[in-house]
């Protein structure tokens, strides 16, 4: 009966351990796409190079 408890409590440690590794890895996967997203949100909100946006190129 000992035995059967140990295990239930390894199994326990061992489903908490995923489910703490599987939140770390989410947590980093939303903060690396954060900073995608404001990445390109500054990019888009800058200013053109000179002398480009003046014109449209209907050629294009």
């Amino acid at each position: 009966m000992n035995t059967d408890l140990s295990m239930q409590m390894m199994q326990m440690n061992s489903i908490k351990l995923q489910n703490s590794m599987q939140i770390a890895v989410f947590k980093k996967a939303n903060e690396m796409q954060t900073d995608l997203i404001n990445t390109l949100i500054e990019v888009s909100q800058s200013a053109p190079p000179p002398g480009q946006g003046i014109k449209v190129d209907k050629t294009a």
